[in-house]
């Protein structure tokens, strides 16, 4: 085992000889070595007791420079600013609490004598290192805490920006971040190139959310320099989580957090169970986020065994993490579990544990879980992605996380980098390349062409690990970013397109089917029976005042029409579930389409729509179940026909719409899908209706003669169903047939005597116009008088009266020409005249019976 060297930062050090001449004389060649460099400080170069240069009162630090940024440089003079102690901040213009935090220094909070809240405020601060002592750091490292936006930069480059969504980078000036209550607390990372010997500058700009906030504050209680001579600290990986690849049977994907920043490598072991060799695997770093100083890595492992028990653990040498033990897709079972949670997003400290617990309790053959998005409340903060992880830290790191992003993963971080930093996902995503015609207009030279082709090559790339699908023991399991924010759809330099046809006049529609339009691809094509889908934003929204119209209309058709088993979404924080109206049946209780689901996992909880505004009654759906103030997880069980979804209470709050007690199954239905495709949906305590059994002939024997009868029986026809009989190719009706009340019929049909030898088709035609059809191999019939097997037509000798023939066997004759196709006896031409006018006959006679059995 061996880890990579930490990199470090080096200037050579000349060494320095004193040389005296004293009176023309060489005294004495002095030489000495240099002296060494001072240590990287350990004490932290900044906290919460610094002072900062600062500005408060809405003017622009820029001063009419060009460069809007010019204020966070180093050379910038900031001797005019005030000047105080952290923390900074102010609650209603007074220097009280915000939130559990006290502020030190008070902000000016209101612009004159209004009660419009400064937009901004701009901080500035600087410490010193000795010569030499700035090629050692490796990075640094600090700890802020902030309400409602921040960006830090060192000697003028950016280097951490949090609730930044709003932030145009084109003024000062303006308001930015979310409400979020109270302060948040962040750490970011820098590289240590950015430092020099002497001093550096640290700026920070903060941002009020919006213009009648009651409060601001900022912290940065503390930043630190690590040194890049320092070893690597033990310390074991965190957040040690398992994604699917795209072949489960042979392939697995893991993610962790390194345990300490001065990991820069990583790797996984891996082996049997039952024992063998330990392969090593090396990780890819996926980087720093959120200001986090702790790498991110991954690592894809392939050439598994299906079906197969395998142990592992992450990290590097003197860094493990435990061994975990994960199994492998069996391609030939069926029988399995997964668990399916809506947002997690507030409690995840309290709820969220509890109800992970409570799942993993009743889901013991779980093969992993699906997650409808806002795992946490705000994507850049830290805290809440420990939490998060840590309620799932069994789970995770034993089996599949399957999870869709869903707005809140954008909070403060609309790249989704932490997103992407935390999970390995298949890159089968939606690209130019799988949405099919949509396509076609990205093709062309015009403004609008152009400006297609930036969207769709940007979205292509930025779909990555956000829309993606794996097949798992029969079950295609479908992720989509149903998110609709155009900070992230907008791809940069985007081609100037000024008319109505420009994408960028509906964005959020264009995202929205060019999803669509790669669903309707994979799906075609699934080779799964069961096809299930996640996404955040619901198709049919549940909660008071929301709603959901461009999902709907062009999500929904896709859903329909390729019969998604389940739609599993979240965003709403109550429960709901229900299906489209155009697949009930006559039978209550009785459906055969998608089933929609809206789940709540966390401790947050919205009202329910009323009845009148309910928007899945007033656009054709209906709910089957709603309820409110409840958190709920929902375990589906699989097997080869059957999906048994069942949603359980984890938690009740004051107001909740149910008896029921926490730990009681809280919904209940049942899908059956059989080989053919045949598919029901049945409540809690219905039995789906039996299989229908293909309708089929079967013939007594293989072989009859021409004239004979052959004795067949059918199965899987209706009750009481009238079925006819045709010899085929051209039709001759031989009969017909009653089924019985099991929809099984027996017949004796008679092989017309004229029937040519050979391989013919036996069709029972159905009432509703269905057929089904058996072969039937007829012999030829002798030929009365022939005394043989007649292959001369006519019978007599071969030089005899033809014309006697022709008038004996007319029936014979016809018979012979209403041939079905299949090695059909030649004629012979003897006795031309007379054997035109026969066929004459027959003709004409044929075509009165076609007609008789046409009136019949």
């Amino acid at each position: 085992m061996h880890s990579r060297p930490v990199t470090r930062h080096v200037r050579p050090v000349a060494a320095a000889a004193l040389v005296a001449l004293i009176g023309g004389t060489l005294i004495a060649p002095a030489a000495a070595s240099a002296a060494p460099s001072p240590d990287v400080p350990t004490a932290p170069v900044l906290t919460s007791d610094s002072t900062w240069h600062y500005l408060d009162d809405n003017a622009d630090p820029a001063r009419g420079d060009a460069n809007l940024r010019v204020w966070t440089t180093p050379s910038y003079d900031d001797s005019a600013w005030k000047s105080a102690q952290g923390a900074f901040g102010a609650k209603n213009g007074a220097l009280g609490k915000v939130g559990p935090h006290q502020p030190r220094s008070l902000l000016n909070h209101y612009i004159g004598d209004t009660k419009t809240t400064v937009p901004t405020y701009f901080f500035r601060t600087d410490f010193t290192l000795e010569a030499g002592v700035a090629d050692q750091v490796a990075s640094l490292a600090g700890t802020v805490t902030y309400d409602d936006a921040l960006v830090v930069w060192v000697n003028g480059t950016k280097v951490a920006s949090y609730v930044d969504g709003r932030i145009t980078e084109t003024t000062n000036l303006e308001y930015a971040g979310d409400s979020n209550g109270d302060p948040l607390t962040s750490t970011f990372a820098a590289k240590g190139d950015l430092l020099k010997d002497g001093e550096n500058t640290i700026a920070v700009a903060l941002y009020q959310d919006r213009s009648t906030s009651s409060d601001i504050y900022f912290d940065l209680s503390e930043l630190k320099l690590v040194s890049a001579n320092a070893e690597p600290v033990a310390a074991p990986p965190t957040r040690v989580i398992l994604t699917p690849t795209t072949t489960p049977e042979t392939s697995q994907s893991f993610s962790w957090l390194a345990g300490d920043a001065s990991h820069t490598t990583g790797q996984v072991q891996i082996a049997p169970v039952s024992g063998g060799t330990v392969r090593t695997v090396d990780a890819g770093s996926v980087g720093v986020v959120n200001g986090n100083p702790l790498q991110h890595f991954s690592a894809t492992v392939d050439g598994l065994t299906p079906a197969s028990d395998y142990r592992y653990r992450v990290g590097f040498e003197g860094s493990w993490s435990d061994w975990h033990e994960f199994r492998t897709a069996d391609p030939k079972a069926t029988d399995f579990q997964f668990v399916y949670y809506g947002d997690a997003q507030i409690g995840l400290d309290t709820t969220w544990p509890s109800v992970v617990k409570q799942a993993e309790a009743n889901a013991p053959r779980s093969i992993g879980s699906v997650h409808a998005g806002d795992l946490i409340n705000t994507g850049s903060n830290e805290t809440e992605w420990l939490n998060w992880f840590k309620g799932m830290q069994n789970s995770a790191a034993t089996t599949n996380v399957m999870a869709a992003p869903g707005n809140h993963e954008y909070s403060g971080d609309k790249m989704l980098t932490a997103w992407k930093a935390n999970f390995e996902y298949p890159h089968n995503n939606p690209s130019t390349g799988t949405v099919g015609e949509l396509a076609n207009l990205a093709q062309g030279d015009t403004d609008v062409a152009r400006q297609y082709k930036a969207y769709f090559e940007h979205w292509s790339e930025f779909a990555k690990e956000t829309a993606y699908y794996t097949d798992y023991q029969n079950v295609r399991f479908i992720t989509l970013n149903a998110t609709r924010d155009t900070t992230f759809l907008t791809p940069t330099g985007l081609p100037e397109c000024t008319i109505d046809a420009c994408p960028k006049n509906d964005v959020s529609r264009l995202w929205t089917r060019f999803q669509a339009a790669w669903l309707d691809h994979i799906l075609s094509d699934s080779p799964s029976k069961w096809n299930v889908v996640t996404f955040h934003q619901p198709v049919y929204s549940t909660s008071a005042g929301r709603d959901e119209p461009i999902l709907r209309d062009e999500w929904v058709p896709v859903f329909e029409r390729n019969d998604i088993d389940l739609v599993m979404m979240g965003h709403d924080h109550t429960y709901a579930r229900g299906y489209k109206n155009t697949t009930a049946t006559e039978t209550p209780g009785l459906t055969t389409g998608p089933v929609y689901m809206v789940s709540n996992s966390g401790a947050k909880h919205y009202n329910l729509e009323t009845p009148e505004r309910n928007v899945w009654t007033n656009n054709g759906a209906t709910q089957v179940m709603r309820g409110e103030r409840v958190t709920t997880y929902q375990v589906i069980d699989v097997s080869k026909d059957q999906l048994v979804y069942r949603s359980y209470i984890a938690e009740k709050v004051a107001g909740a719409s149910t008896d029921k007690n926490v730990g009681d199954v809280y919904d209940e239905f049942t899908v059956t899908k059989y080989d053919d495709g045949e598919k029901w949906v049945t409540e809690a305590g219905m039995t789906p209706p039996a299989q229908q059994v293909p309708a089929s002939l079967t013939l007594q024997a293989p072989t009859v003669t021409a004239g004979d009868a052959v004795s067949l029986s059918g199965a899987g026809f209706a009750a009481g169903e009238k079925v006819l009989f045709e010899l085929r190719s051209e039709p001759v009706s031989v009969g017909e047939a009653t089924a019985d009340a099991d929809g099984a019929l027996q017949a004796s049909i008679t092989i017309p005597a004229s029937t040519p030898a050979g391989v013919h088709t036996l069709v029972a035609i159905r009432e509703n116009g269905d057929e089904v059809a058996a072969p039937v191999t007829v012999a030829a019939a002798e030929v009365p008088g022939g005394g043989g097997t007649g292959e001369t037509p006519g019978g007599g000798d071969s030089d005899g009266d033809a014309g006697d023939a022709g008038a004996e066997d007319s029936d014979a004759l016809e018979g012979s020409l209403a041939t079905t196709g299949a090695d059909s006896m030649p004629y012979l031409a003897a006795a031309g005249v007379l054997l035109l006018v026969g066929l004459a006959l027959v003709a004409v006679r044929r075509r009165r019976a076609r007609e008789e059995v046409d009136a019949s």
